[in-house]
């Protein structure tokens, strides 16, 4: 059994007062594990957003699409020069690159921290700090080559689409979405 989200099993004692042979020094392999768990996140993120931005580099012409649900969704070819939603589109290039390489660094080590600081068995919350940093390193990894970011998801309905998107951005979404319910259930604030 477990109590209000604690990863103990039934010893008698409560979460606060771990039994003898508990806790982290207990396992000197959760920290491997913990380490272990972002890479077999993060990097099938990483690397399934590159070859899908391969594929539409190399078969899909800038601006045109494939169809794949007639009124609903198309696999498009478009570049994102700005942020989320196309933010800072117009600013001169130097300073978009500056400014997105430079906020995804600062993002990517504040991340980093919070997936040091956290315990190995918070394992949800881990996993959505490892989604949020491979789609990062995805849109990262498109800035430095390209100087903007390959979208090619396009969900619209009629004349109104959703903004083109990513595996990436779809990784970083999913995790913060995970990150927000972790903090609603246990009152985190990071």
């Amino acid at each position: 059994m477990t109590e209000a989200g604690a990863d103990m099993t039934d010893t008698g004692n409560s979460a606060a007062e771990p039994a003898a042979g508990e806790g982290p020094a207990a396992d000197p392999g959760a920290e491997r594990r913990k380490w272990a768990r972002l890479l077999r996140v993060s990097l099938p993120v990483l690397v399934l957003d590159q070859i899908a931005k391969a594929w539409i580099l190399s078969a899909v012409p800038l601006h045109s699409g494939i169809s794949v649900i007639p009124g609903f969704f198309n696999i498009m070819h478009v570049r994102n020069t700005g942020g989320a939603f196309s933010m800072f589109a117009q600013a001169p290039t130097a300073v978009r690159l500056l400014l997105f390489v430079g906020m995804t660094l600062a993002a990517v080590g504040v991340l980093l921290y919070m997936y040091w600081t956290t315990p190995a068995r918070e394992k949800w919350f881990l996993s959505a700090l490892a989604l949020v940093l491979g789609g990062a390193a995805g849109n990262l990894a498109d800035r430095l080559r390209f100087g903007n970011v390959v979208d090619f998801l396009d969900f619209y309905i009629g004349s109104l689409h959703w903004p083109a998107f990513n595996v990436a951005d779809s990784a970083v979404t999913v995790g913060v979405c995970v990150l927000a319910v972790c903090m609603l259930r246990t009152g985190r604030t990071g």
